[in-house]
């Protein structure tokens, strides 16, 4: 299969990697009179990207590759608000890493792994979708 393919879902699976620790980040470290309602967010959200990661890595192996294991950079602490902040930013760029990914799918001709990526596009706009209501910027 596509080396390109394979390399494009390792960088989403260190993406995922690293927003998985960032949210329990999150989740452990919030403070403050929001915090009860919004640490379940940060613990669900964790879980859905921990799901996210386990789908890539198993879509690298049958494609042939090895999944990486290293996270990308984690932003930590802060704030309820920055932490919400820096969350929404890291979804804005999943949205936009996904669809890329899933224009290469197109292009090396792979309906499969376009339809597992639509997927988690799917949620990761919700997740953006939550942080950007919670902040009130919807």
């Amino acid at each position: 299969m596509s080396k390109k393919i394979i390399d494009a879902l390792n960088i989403d699976r260190a993406m995922e990697l690293g927003a998985i620790v960032q949210y329990m980040g999150h989740h452990y470290e919030a403070e403050g009179m929001e915090s009860p309602a919004i640490i379940e967010i940060f613990k669900k959200t964790a879980i859905d990207e921990m799901k996210h990661a386990e789908k890539l890595a198993e879509r690298i192996v049958y494609l042939g590759g090895t999944p990486v294991q290293k996270p990308t950079e984690i932003k930590r602490g802060g704030e309820i608000k920055s932490m919400i902040e820096d969350d929404l930013g890291a979804e804005n760029g999943a949205i936009k890493r996904y669809k890329e990914h899933i224009k290469l799918c197109i292009e090396e001709g792979d309906p499969t792994t376009r339809l597992m990526l639509e997927e988690i596009l799917g949620d990761e706009e919700g997740h953006a979708d939550t942080w950007e209501t919670t902040l009130g910027s919807r």
